[in-house]
C-alpha cells in the first residue's frame, strides 16, 4: 500500500537479547562511573601494609634465646662470647673437677695471672711445636720450651735417629685434646699436668729406601713447670710419661 512508511521489522525475543548482548560488547551499556586513580593507590597501600604486618608477626617472631637477653644475663666481668673457639680451633674440654679447682686456687692465690683455659690453649700450641721440632731435630725451636733435663733425652733419642740415616715429619690430622689434671704450687715453681690425645700421622725415610707411613694415636701426660718469681712467665716441659686414654 502507498502513503505509508515501512516500519522496523518485528523483533523475537531473542532477536531483542542478541542485540541488548551487542549493545554491551560494543559500549552500547550505560557507562559506570569513573574510579579515581589516587583512590586505587590508597586502597592498594593499605592492602600491602595490611599483608606486610601479617607476614611480620609470622615471621618476624624471635625464636629461642637471644643476645641481648644472654648480655643482660651474664654476669658483671664475666667474658664475652668472643672468647669463645673459633672455627679449626679445639674445645676447652669439660669442666674441671672439684680438687683440680681447689688446686688451681691454690695457685692463682700465688699466681694471680694464672688462667686455666688460657693456660690450656698455650699448652696445646707448645704440644705440637714440641713433637714436630723432635720428630725434625729443631733443637732450636725444642730449647726455649724444655727444662734441660729434658733437652737432654731429647737430644739423645734425636742423635740416635740421625745416626741411623733416618728423617721424620710429623703432621696432626687432628688437633689434640688437652685436659688440665693437676695445677698446684711446689716450693717457688708453679706445676701443672695436662693429658693430651693426640692423632700422628709420621713419615719416616731413610738413605735410598721408600718412605714409611705410621698412623698412631698417643695418650701422654705432660708436667708443665715456671718459677713463680720469674720475670719470664713462659712454662716449660719438665717431664712426659704415659697416660690412661
Amino acid at each position: 500500500m502507498q502513503g505509508r512508511e515501512a516500519g522496523p521489522p518485528c523483533m523475537g525475543p531473542r532477536q531483542s537479547l542478541i542485540l541488548r548482548a551487542k549493545r554491551r560488547t560494543f559500549g552500547g551499556a550505560r557507562p559506570g562511573p569513573d574510579v579515581n586513580p589516587q583512590f586505587q593507590i590508597i586502597l592498594f597501600a593499605v592492602i600491602a601494609a595490611v599483608v606486610l604486618f601479617q607476614l611480620y608477626n609470622v615471621l618476624g617472631k624471635k625464636v629461642g634465646r637471644q643476645p641481648e637477653e644472654d648480655a643482660r644475663a651474664r654476669p658483671k666481668g664475666a667474658p664475652e662470647a668472643a672468647d669463645a673457639p673459633q672455627a679449626g680451633q679445639a674445645a676447652a674440654g669439660p669442666a674441671l673437677d672439684s680438687a683440680t679447682l681447689a688446686a688451681i686456687a691454690g695457685l692463682k692465690a700465688r699466681d694471680p695471672a694464672f688462667d686455666p683455659h688460657r693456660f690450656l690453649d698455650g699448652a696445646r700450641q707448645a704440644h705440637e711445636t714440641i713433637v714436630r721440632g723432635y720428630a725434625e731435630g729443631d733443637r732450636e725451636a725444642l730449647k726455649p720450651l724444655l727444662t734441660p733435663v729434658v733437652m737432654t733425652s731429647f737430644e739423645a733419642g734425636m742423635a740416635d735417629r740421625e745416626a741411623r740415616g733416618e728423617q721424620e715429619r710429623v703432621e696432626f690430622p687432628h688437633v689434640p685434646r688437652a685436659d688440665l689434671e693437676l695445677a698446684t704450687v711446689q716450693g717457688d715453681k708453679a706445676v701443672a699436668k695436662v693429658r693430651f690425645l693426640s692423632e700422628l700421622k709420621q713419615t719416616i725415610s731413610a738413605d735410598e729406601a721408600e718412605p714409611r707411613v705410621e698412623e698412631r694415636r698417643t695418650a701422654e701426660l705432660w708436667t708443665f713447670e715456671r718459677p713463680l718469681n720469674a720475670s719470664d712467665p713462659n712454662w716449660v716441659l719438665a717431664r712426659v710419661e704415659p697416660a690412661s686414654a
